[in-house]
């Protein structure tokens, strides 16, 4: 990307950090939410089926990789009022690289996603969780948990243009839903039917999970998962990437 299309990105991205001062509240709820699903499978549901050892040490590293599938409606509905509100429109008409009011919006998530994964692993920590593979583990940890997100966002905003309003955004969000679900976030392949358990794991997030778990050295982790994990969303984004960015072409000429 050249140095005029990174300027670009950094001026809407600092258009959606603007954003934040105005509507603290979303900000909050995104941050707030996931913490709230954490404390719930950890306390009220229970689980861990065929789990070994500490349930905690399973479940964080599963529902930090879950937080990073969900939240994706913010960035879908900004997209999606853009493209209607005539704003692209004045856009069009400065000398703006293609694309770079998608990518400021990407980086303002990933920003969220940096506060999202910090305030998780606070209380991760505050109800038992450690971290027993090192800094080094958990860096590497969060730059999977990052690259994950970073291709979910782009399948979010490919599905955004498609829906093209914003009131279908949420029916379109339902489907990531089983992204989130069909996999070993919360109890392992091995406790669920045969076909169910081939599902979870061909899940994408299932090997970001197994792979956080072993980089921070918990239960649950298992070696070789490192490499999927990395596989997984960068595929996602060879193909979501680049189709985002001609349908946005498309849709604002």
């Amino acid at each position: 990307m050249s140095t005029y299309a990174l300027t670009d990105s950094w001026t809407m991205t600092r258009r959606e950090l603007a954003h934040w001062a105005r509507q603290p509240v979303r900000v909050l709820v995104g941050l707030v939410f996931p913490v709230m699903l954490l404390l719930m499978f950890g306390y009220l549901v229970g689980g861990g089926r065929g789990v070994e050892g500490e349930y905690v040490d399973y479940l964080v590293p599963g529902m930090l990789a879950l937080t990073m599938a969900f939240g994706l409606e913010a960035t879908m509905i900004a997209v999606t009022q853009d493209l209607n509100k005539g704003v692209i429109d004045r856009f069009r008409s400065m000398p703006m690289a293609n694309g770079a009011v998608l990518v400021g919006r990407s980086a303002a998530d990933m920003l969220q996603s940096v506060l999202s994964l910090a305030a998780m692993i606070g209380v991760g920590y505050a109800i038992g969780w450690r971290v027993h593979g090192g800094a080094g583990g958990l860096l590497a940890a969060v730059g999977l948990l990052l690259l994950f997100r970073f291709a979910m966002l782009w399948i979010g905003i490919q599905l955004a243009m498609v829906a093209g309003k914003p009131e279908m955004v949420q029916a379109v969000q339902i489907l990531v839903w089983p992204v989130g679900f069909l996999s070993n976030a919360f109890a392992t392949p091995d406790s669920m039917p045969g076909w169910l358990g081939t599902v979870v794991d061909w899940n994408p997030m299932s090997q970001t999970a197994t792979a956080v778990r072993d980089l921070v050295g918990g239960s649950g982790g298992e070696p070789g998962h490192v490499g999927a994990a990395v596989l997984w969303p960068l595929a996602l984004l060879t193909v979501f990437f680049p189709l985002a960015l001609r349908r946005f072409a498309r849709l604002s000429r």
